[in-house]
């Protein structure tokens, strides 16, 4: 196969998917691995794509926000790898935040019951009802696409409370700017859980280093980071700035 038809093979597939690994392009165009690897990097100088472990993903615009249910069907394994791992953290007696993520969605069923919790995740609310856990949903804006309670009553609702440890979900994680997110209502009440907390965790796949959205939440020295994998290079550029676990099956 030429390099302009795989070149295009690769941008379909991405547009269909929005995550492609180097294996499944091989086999498709029966190439090497070191073909497929330049055949990202000159799309990535391009800016078609971006290059992630083991493949690449779709670009996404600043303002860009997938709804509830694409996040969720999304590496939806790492997600939980990811999310037990976070829910280990938690201890009996701990007051923590749950923000409205895909990812913290998966912690529910790994929670300790002896918790409280406060969330503006109103998806989150039968799974910790069924586990008998003391459960406080803020109020505010109830915003359809990623099931979050968001505005000035949201805000105001937290300003209640004091946590031991939040959990949130970003779209963007990134050396300089920080962590962030689309919209700039969100990214303020995830502002807030974090000062509000003594510690705070961001829990996000490997896709979500080196992006960059519209709203920033905090610095990356603010939270530490939980995710399931990270090139050796990536890793380098948040020495000394933040702890990261990385975990694996």
């Amino acid at each position: 196969m030429l390099t302009p038809e795989r070149h295009r093979l690769i941008l379909q597939l991405l547009k269909e998917k929005g995550i492609i690994k180097i294996q499944e392009i091989m086999e498709l165009t029966c190439s090497s691995e070191s073909t497929i690897r330049r055949d990202l990097s000159q799309l990535e100088e391009q800016k078609f794509l971006k290059r992630i472990h083991g493949g690449a993903s779709r670009l996404q615009g600043k303002l860009q926000e997938p709804s509830m249910i694409e996040k969720s069907s999304k590496n939806l394994h790492e997600k939980q790898l990811i999310a037990k791992y976070a829910a280990g953290l938690v201890e009996e007696g701990d007051c923590i935040y749950l923000d409205a993520g895909s990812t913290i969605f998966e912690m529910i069923d790994s929670l300790p019951n002896d918790i409280v919790v406060v969330t503006n995740g109103f998806m989150h609310l039968p799974g910790l009802l069924n586990k008998g856990i003391s459960t406080f949903l803020i109020g505010g804006f109830a915003k359809q696409k990623t099931n979050a309670l968001i505005g000035r009553g949201a805000l105001e609702s937290l300003e209640f409370y004091r946590f031991d440890k939040c959990f949130m979900g970003v779209n963007g994680i990134h050396p300089q700017f920080g962590f962030t997110t689309p919209d700039q209502e969100e990214a303020m009440v995830k502002q807030k859980a974090v000062f509000l907390s003594r510690e705070a965790f961001v829990l996000a796949d490997s896709t979500k280093f080196s992006e960059i959205s519209f709203a920033k939440i905090a610095d990356i020295h603010e939270a530490s980071i939980i995710t399931n994998e990270l090139e050796e290079e990536i890793g380098h550029q948040y020495l000394n700035r933040t702890t990261i676990k990385v975990v694996t099956a």
